[in-house]
């Protein structure tokens, strides 16, 4: 079963990613690897200009999936999804996140790895590990860079939701619209206007050139927090609790070790 389609739009120059895995779109092993297949079909094409992300139905992403988090699974799913990211990297395509309903988890932080986050009114966000016992690596460096430390050891610390009009006054969102179909009208106005009339070669330098401490920061610290979760936070036995207490529908019971 494919979980991700994938259309091309204005003569090639634009890649239309929808993430199709059930209600939440989650993110799991399959629909990481086919991505990662998409993106490295993407290397070869040099018209491309943009690549945009999207969930299908009413929300974003709800996440990772957190079955492939435990512990007997847990460093090849971290791994794996860390290797998008540094995809994302290396292929320097602008990216933008169309986003409406629920973008949570490693959801949120495929968003906020996106060059542009566009967002309807009424979605949430949010990075929920900490409610699970866990913390997200990608968005522990990446929401700092974006939007200041304070807010991000706000988001990442206390797992907090917010609006999509609450992340725009914060500088996390570009823009956000009253619903899907203004959302839509406005992410093609963005794309016709500001990355359509640029060349494919030079808006990937403008990419690297934007992101040259961003990029070094991912490269050297995105492995030191995947050793810290897979060697010791999921050795811990409230890591393990938190894991478990959410797939068995229950609240977590912690022993604060």
């Amino acid at each position: 079963m494919e979980k991700i389609k994938i259309n091309f739009h204005h003569g090639g120059a634009v890649a239309q990613i929808i993430m199709e895995n059930g209600k939440g779109n989650v993110i799991d092993s399959g629909m990481m690897a086919e991505l990662m297949i998409a993106f490295e079909d993407f290397k070869s094409m040099a018209e491309l200009k943009l690549i945009t992300f999207e969930g299908a139905g009413k929300h974003f992403s709800f996440g990772a999936s957190v079955e492939e988090h435990q512990k007997d699974q847990a460093a090849g799913m971290i791994h794996s999804f860390h290797n998008m990211f540094m995809k994302l990297k290396e292929l320097a395509i602008p990216t933008l996140a169309k986003i409406n309903g629920q973008c949570l988890g490693g959801g949120m932080e495929l968003a906020i790895m996106c060059n542009f986050l566009f967002a309807e009114k009424t979605s949430k966000f949010s990075q929920p590990e900490i409610i699970l016992g866990v913390f997200p690596p990608p968005a522990s460096i990446i929401l700092a860079e974006k939007i200041g430390l304070a807010k991000a050891e706000e988001i990442i610390i206390t797992g907090m939701t917010f609006t999509g009009e609450e992340g725009k006054a914060f500088g996390l969102i570009n823009d956000v619209f009253n619903d899907t179909i203004e959302l839509e009208e406005g992410v093609n106005k963005f794309i016709v206007h500001h990355i359509l009339p640029k060349s494919a070669s030079s808006l990937r330098y403008a990419v690297m050139a934007s992101r040259v401490k961003f990029n070094r920061l991912l490269e050297e610290y995105l492995p030191v927090l995947e050793e810290m979760y897979v060697k010791e936070l999921m050795n811990t036995r409230d890591a393990n609790e938190g894991i478990n207490s959410f797939l068995e529908k229950r609240k977590p019971i912690w022993s604060n070790y």
